[in-house]
């Protein structure tokens, strides 16, 4: 599924979905992809493989499903693939054993999303080094370096400048992630103008998705867009 890059209204990824209940709420909400979260070393949202691969079952046409993968290795992310069936992967770490061409030819028609944790100026460099080997970059606020490995899902923001730059320096679409909320969603997107916004605590209350914040941070998503093309 090829990702489409010139959008005049910013896509809308929902990560962190737990059951096929709450699929078919963002769904109605008008989200554009759904995240299903694999096994990480830490953060909200993961799923059982088989219960990633109950749900994407139920996603129609033209929603996105996305597993989120930690693993490093180009092997191991094709065999998971095959057990998830999703038509999108977001790879979560760095891709260490393999490489992204060995994940197209096994895996034809699915999307490569490459996670960049801003941290600094050497985000920018990774990014603009990634870029053109994947379908989509996503900028979250997780931590490699930590005592405990942070792979996204943390509820913070980090530098929106380096991720603006990011999304001006690159041709490759960039979802924008990290602690986005109905309440700072527009500022986000009119910081950054990323193609994508995604988002996961900010629409729960207690770790379930809360309908209420759910439309909140879509009809924010909108007004701004609508006030950006003005």
């Amino acid at each position: 599924m090829k990702l489409n890059f010139k959008f005049p209204v910013p896509r809308v990824k929902i990560c962190c979905i737990s059951s096929t209940d709450e699929a078919l709420m963002a769904i109605r909400s008008g989200a554009d992809a759904l995240g299903l979260v694999s096994q990480m070393p830490s953060g909200p949202g993961v799923i059982s493989e088989e219960r990633i691969a109950e749900i994407s079952a139920v996603i129609p046409p033209g929603v996105t499903s996305v597993l989120l993968t930690s693993n490093q290795s180009a092997e191991q992310i094709i065999s998971q693939h095959h057990r998830c069936r999703t038509n999108a992967i977001q790879i979560c770490d760095r891709l260490i054993h393999g490489n992204y061409n060995e994940l197209r030819q096994s895996l034809p028609g699915i999307s490569l999303i490459q996670v960049i944790h801003v941290t600094g100026e050497e985000s920018y460099h990774e990014a603009s080094k990634l870029a053109s080997e994947v379908d989509a970059l996503l900028l979250d606020s997780g931590n490699r370096s930590a005592g405990r490995i942070e792979l996204g899902g943390t509820g913070r923001t980090h530098n929106w400048t380096i991720s603006r730059r990011i999304c001006q320096n690159v041709d490759t679409p960039v979802f924008l992630a990290g602690g986005l909320n109905p309440d700072n969603v527009r500022e986000a997107i009119d910081t950054v103008r990323p193609f994508a916004v995604d988002v996961c605590s900010g629409v729960r209350t207690d770790g379930t998705l809360d309908k209420v914040r759910l439309k909140s941070f879509m009809d924010q998503v909108k007004d701004q867009a609508d006030k950006n093309t003005d």
